[in-house]
Order: structure tokens, then C-alpha cells, then sequence
């Protein structure tokens, strides 16, 4: 759902060591929890930079954001009309009320929500899956000393990332499938909308269990074995990443301190 195809480009984004981009995100969502509306202005100017830096159309990223829309807007009804405060007039009506409390809590979590969303879909639109995963599993090394295998974390991660289109298009072939059947995934009442979860839910538990199946059994076609592998292309970090990842830590030190 939050990853979309990977776009390369010739771009300083693209070009840089995936641990430095892993590095930034997840610095940049510890920043986004702790700043307040100046900062979350910052940090939306410096994301909309490293988007035009990695040749990346506003609408692409903006894309990203389409299939959680839904939750944010329920999110965001959540806030406003559930944090107590000074109500905004006309309100309340009746049980009816809005706060500007609300309203300002509300704009700023889904503000940082939009962010973080925003912030991995860069990461997967400018860092291939076998990038992600070397890069994962360099930073997971120190693992290695309590006797877990940063190899298949990693590993364990990038399935993940590379089922989530997977699962989607199934859910979504069902769907389709059901619909032509003359299945109903509106009714009004809410039993009928739970009975009509159960019946998307049971064909993609089984979809999702075949296709694990497939999975293991061409990874085991193909001889893997779990544990320390070897890559054609090594990673290794240029004096601009080791720059940027003490500047990236400064800034995240910077802003949990003060």
C-alpha cells in the first residue's frame, strides 16, 4: 500500500548509500513527533526538496497517500469532535461539538501522518529492493552479537515490502470476482458489513497462504540457505553519506534535546 514502484533516475536521492536513506527516515519520524507547526513546515519544505532533488513528480508522491486517505479523514473527524476545548461557533449543536483544540490537534497529527507517509514513499521510490535489504541488513549487524541473523531480518522485511502489491491485487481481483456475483460490500447494517468482510477475508487468508507456498518453494528450488550471503555489489559510503549521516544525527540529537 505504501510502496510504490521504484522509479530510477540519475539523481543525488538515487545515488546515495541506501543506509543513509534509511538512516533519514528513520531519524525524520522520531523530528516529526517531536517538532511543532514551524518544524513540521521545515520539515515539509526539506521533503518537497529531496523529492525535487530525486526527480520525483509531486503527483507520484501525492499518490502514495490516495489508499490511506480514508483513515486520515476518520482520524482527523476523531480529533475535532472528541477533544474537549473552546467550541467553534455555531457549535455545539446538540451533542454536536468542535473545538479549537481539536481542530489544531487534529491538523497536526494527520499533518506528521501525511509526512511519514510521504517520507517512506521517497525511500522506496529511490532505493531499489535489493538497496532496502543490503541496507538493512549492514545496519542490523550489530544483531549479530545476541546470535540473531541481521541476513534474515532483512530479508524477512524485504518479502514483506514485495507482498504488499501482491496482496492488494489479489484483494482486489476478489473483490471484483464477488461483485459480479452479485455480492453486496455496502449493506447497512453492521452485521452485514462484517459478514461482508468475512467473506474478502477468507479467499485472501488462502490466497496469502498459497503464494507463501510458491514463495518457499522457489527459494528452496533455487538453493537458499539462511544466514551471512554475499552481494555482487558491495555498499560502501562516500565522504558526502558519511557528511550527511553526522549532519542527519546533529539535527535529530539537535531537536531531542531542545
Amino acid at each position: 500500500m505504501l510502496r510504490p514502484g521504484y522509479a530510477y533516475r540519475e539523481s543525488p536521492v538515487h545515488d546515495r548509500d541506501p543506509r543513509v536513506k534509511l538512516i533519514a527516515v528513520i531519524a525524520l519520524s522520531i523530528i516529526i513527533f517531536k517538532v511543532n507547526f514551524f518544524g513540521l513546515l521545515v520539515v515539509s519544505m526539506i521533503t518537497l526538496v529531496i523529492s525535487l532533488l530525486g526527480r520525483l513528480s509531486l503527483r507520484s508522491v501525492l499518490k502514495t497517500v490516495y489508499p490511506v486517505l480514508p483513515f486520515f479523514i476518520l482520524l482527523f473527524l476523531m480529533y475535532i469532535f472528541f477533544t474537549p476545548g473552546r467550541p467553534i461557533p455555531p457549535f455545539p449543536i446538540g451533542l454536536l461539538q468542535i473545538s479549537y483544540e481539536g481542530l489544531n490537534l487534529g491538523i497536526l497529527q494527520i499533518w506528521k501522518f501525511l509526512l511519514l507517509v510521504v517520507a517512506a514513499a521517497i525511500l522506496t521510490m529511490t532505493t531499489s529492493q535489493s538497496g532496502i535489504t543490503m541496507g538493512l541488513e549492514r545496519l542490523l549487524r550489530p544483531v549479530r552479537i545476541v546470535g540473531i541473523s541481521s541476513h534474515d531480518i532483512a530479508m524477512l522485511i524485504s518479502l514483506a515490502l514485495r507482498f504488499m502489491p501482491t496482496l492488494l491485487d489479489e484483494m482486489n481481483s476478489i473483490s471484483q470476482a464477488q461483485l459480479s456475483r452479485g455480492a453486496n460490500f455496502n449493506p447497512r447494517r453492521l452485521s452485514g458489513k462484517i459478514r461482508a468482510i468475512g467473506y474478502l477475508a477468507i479467499p485472501l487468508a488462502v490466497n496469502v497462504f498459497r503464494r507463501c507456498d510458491e514463495l518457499v518453494d522457489a527459494m528452496e528450488a533455487r538453493g537458499y540457505q539462511p544466514g551471512h550471503r554475499t552481494y555482487l555489489h558491495e555498499l560502501a559510503l562516500s565522504l558526502l553519506d558519511y557528511w550527511l549521516i553526522v549532519g542527519i544525527i546533529a539535527a535529530l540529537v539537535l531537536v531531542v534535546i531542545v
